[in-house]
């Protein structure tokens, strides 16, 4: 049963997980979707191990189930216009009655909502497999007692943060990607995430529950460790930016916004008897001036961050000659922005589109032999640099136009509005100066400037 009554379900949109073996029983309607741990939800025997440790509880695999089933859902339905969608989920669960308490039910669906703009609704049964891992109950040594986590990527935020909030073997560095990736020398990763979801069909591409997965692994890993304190390595552009301006018609995207953070603590601490804290220390700065901050640190120099990756774009577009990142989505453009901003040069060999200076966009991408790539290029550079600019503006806003985004701020980390307001004034208006700056670089033909002045994929559009 669940922890509370609920409305009938939307039609089409419940799924009921199932263990391996079992089949649906009277909790789950004769139409639901179903996922079978095993077959849709696959657990990595070699990527459990890491989570084979003394102090693992099948509530921690309760919550591993959970978030392969949010994932499953979010990615099986496609959104509508408006956007929201109702799901049902049944999922089994060892610790039952910590699933159906009032207080984990209610964080939980409130931290999706937030993040996902979704309506969940879930029906919690009693699992009848115990957990697969904790049996071995291998102690948890890294060498030296951790002091925070952070959630570990190849990016020039988890690089310059780590470093930034504390000595490097005092890391939990916390792998949340869904392939093994190589250590470097000197970290400490606990694990990637230790499940494969298959068979949603890729109806969805949105994915705003990562968001949750990224912070629900990553809570583990703290739990497990005996830390209270996860650092959030994104900068004040990427944390803050998707809320402040978010594409049109869809949801704001608040997967690194304080607000989120303050709900999964709430959940986490629901769930697991945890205490955490979700810290942004670098939340009033731009990704420039935390790259900056790296570079003076002792011993550290610019093939740290060059050696970093951020693209987004799929491995056929930037596999051209060999593997490069593309140099134009959103994510391309605010690295590269942020390094000019640091004083770092890249080599051209960077990128597959390294010359932004010219005036015809379709020309400097010639080199993808795609038309379709080059198309995808161009729609998602288009809306990378208004971003960016509209990023800008908004640093010549009057205070009142900022009011609602400084209440919220300042309500999830405890500031006053007139602090809040003098902080996000301040990183628009740095963000404002080293953009002017990485467009004046780029020479006044550039296409990103046509772009700005209603070129294809422009405002007047």
């Amino acid at each position: 049963m669940s922890a509370h009554p609920t409305r009938s379900p939307a039609p089409g949109k419940h799924l009921c997980v199932i263990e391996k073996g079992q089949k649906p029983d009277h909790s789950c309607p004769k139409d639901a979707v179903t996922a079978e741990i095993g077959r849709q939800i696959v657990f990595d025997a070699a990527v459990l191990d890491t989570f084979d440790v003394k102090g693992f509880q099948s509530l921690h695999y309760d919550l591993l189930v959970l978030c392969a089933a949010i994932e499953f859902a979010d990615r099986r339905w496609k959104r509508p216009q408006s956007w929201s969608r109702t799901f049902d989920v049944v999922v089994p669960v060892i610790d039952l009655k910590i699933w159906q308490r009032q207080d984990v039910t209610d964080s939980l669906q409130s931290a999706l909502r937030h993040l996902t703009c979704d309506n969940w609704r879930f029906t919690f049964v009693q699992a009848k497999n115990l957990s697969p891992v904790g049996s071995r109950q291998i102690p948890l040594d890294f060498g030296k007692t951790k002091t925070f986590a952070i959630a570990y990527s190849d990016g020039l935020d988890s690089q310059a943060v780590s470093a930034l909030s504390g000595e490097r073997d005092e890391a939990l560095c916390v792998r949340v990607t869904s392939s093994h990736q190589h250590r470097k020398n000197g970290d400490s990763y606990f694990t990637q995430i230790p499940f494969k979801v298959e068979g949603y069909q890729s109806n969805e591409s949105s994915f705003r529950s990562r968001g949750f997965q990224f912070a629900a692994i990553t809570a583990v890993a703290a739990h497990l460790s005996n830390v209270s304190r996860i650092v959030v390595p994104e900068s004040g552009q990427g944390a803050l930016g998707p809320v402040l301006l978010p594409l049109h018609n869809i949801y704001a995207d608040y997967r690194n916004h304080p607000t989120f953070f303050r709900k999964m603590e709430r959940f986490i601490n629901a769930a697991l008897g945890h205490r955490l804290q979700f810290k942004q220390p670098r939340l009033w700065f731009t990704k420039g001036e935390t790259l900056r901050a790296f570079l003076d640190l002792p011993g550290k120099t610019a093939g740290d961050l060059t050696s970093t990756r951020s693209c987004w774009q799929t491995r056929r577009v930037v596999n051209v000659g060999d593997r490069k990142q593309c140099g134009l989505c959103a994510a391309c453009l605010l690295r590269r922005l942020s390094l000019h901003a640091a004083g770092v040069d890249e080599t051209p060999a960077t990128y597959v589109l390294w010359d932004l200076s010219g005036s015809d966009v379709n020309k400097a991408l010639s080199i993808i032999p795609q038309k379709a790539d080059r198309d995808v290029m161009v729609k998602y550079g288009s809306v990378g640099v208004r971003h960016l600019q509209h990023l800008a503006d908004m640093a010549e806003l009057p205070d009142g136009a900022l009011r609602v985004h400084v209440s919220e701020i300042a309500a999830a980390t405890g500031a006053t509005n007139q602090e809040t307001l003098k902080n996000l004034r301040t990183l628009l208006v740095t963000h404002a100066k080293e953009w002017r700056a990485f467009l004046s670089a780029q020479g006044e033909q550039s296409f990103l400037k046509s772009w700005m002045d209603g070129g294809r994929y422009g405002r007047s559009e």
